[in-house]
């Protein structure tokens, strides 16, 4: 239970984190944009779209809900998905951030990891 609470809260500000900084690139000042670097705009697009959704599932591993673990694992699948076709984006040609790369690591990781905790038998 302390695992799920603990999970839940991190997703959570995760998911705030992530509309915070994707909405500041997309909508924000132009200062943001040209911080942001060569940002693959798939990637940012996704993942500021993804941010109800980590809200909504940290609530629900929050509090032990059925749809918090299946968003969970749904989320751990999108991303691996997003990062293989980022992979492929990069492999063609097309300029980059390392910090994106980086961020698609945590990213996966710890859905990955949100979905294999929420699910395994106490």
């Amino acid at each position: 239970m302390i695992r799920n609470r603990l999970l839940g809260v991190l997703a959570v500000a995760f998911g705030l984190l992530t509309l915070w900084s994707g909405g500041m690139v997309l909508f924000g000042p132009d200062a943001a944009r040209v911080a942001a670097g060569q940002f693959v705009p798939l990637v940012l697009w996704f993942n500021f779209l993804s941010g109800p959704v980590y809200i909504a599932a940290g609530i629900g591993i929050f509090l032990g809900h059925h749809v918090g673990k299946k968003l969970a694992i749904i989320l751990a699948l999108a991303l691996g998905g997003l990062f293989a076709l980022f992979l492929a984006i990069i492999a063609a040609g097309q300029e980059w951030e390392t910090r994106t790369l980086g961020a698609l690591i945590v990213r996966f990781g710890f859905w990955s990891l949100a979905a294999w905790a929420s699910t395994a038998k106490r």
